[in-house]
């Protein structure tokens, strides 16, 4: 019995050195968790009123709560006494393994991004691209749809990245008399 009382008080006194860090470290957690719902909402709000860079709003939006919520996580663990340093270094040799795992997955992403926001092309452009020719009807992270003459074809954007890509005609394009009049 004596034994299972002096237990008792040594958690009691432990619970007393921990409690106060534990509550701390959540509360870091919840502000990270906060901020990055938060900064979210608040690229959603952008990405509604810029409709042509909406894909790239929401990929930012949702990258920026995740980093958000991981780096919160790990401070909140170091808050509370817990040695990270492992965790940390684990966290980069995954991220390493899996960046090389999906390797043309993330190089399409990145593609697809650099598209989108350089917009070499538009929706309603005819272009060609390795043989394919066709009007764009859609672009994404991953993809480009082109609309050819009896199928439809998806490039891969880090195709579109890679190679030569011919705009053969545009919407916004008119035929012009020679001193670039256009014509009626």
């Amino acid at each position: 019995m004596a034994i299972l009382a002096k237990i008792l008080v040594e958690l009691k006194a432990q619970a007393f050195f921990f409690v106060p860090q534990f509550v701390v470290g959540l509360a870091v957690f919840l502000g990270f968790w906060v901020a990055g719902v938060t900064q979210r909402a608040l690229i959603r709000r952008f990405a509604r009123q810029d409709p042509e860079n909406r894909a790239v709003l929401e990929l930012l939006g949702r990258s920026v709560k995740i980093a958000l919520v991981i780096v919160g996580a790990i401070m909140s663990l170091g808050t509370m006494g817990i040695d990270v340093s492992a965790l940390v270094a684990g966290l980069g040799l995954s991220g390493f393994a899996l960046g090389f795992a999906l390797k043309d997955a993330l190089s399409n992403l990145l593609a697809g991004v650099l598209i989108l926001v350089y917009r070499p092309f538009n929706r309603g452009d005819t272009i060609l691209v390795n043989k394919h020719e066709g009007v764009v009807t859609e672009i994404d992270l991953r993809y480009t749809t082109l609309q050819g003459e009896d199928r439809i074809i998806l490039i891969p954007n880090a195709t579109l990245f890679r190679n030569v890509i011919s705009v053969i005609t545009t919407p916004q394009m008119q035929e012009t008399d020679h001193l670039g009049i256009p014509k009626l």
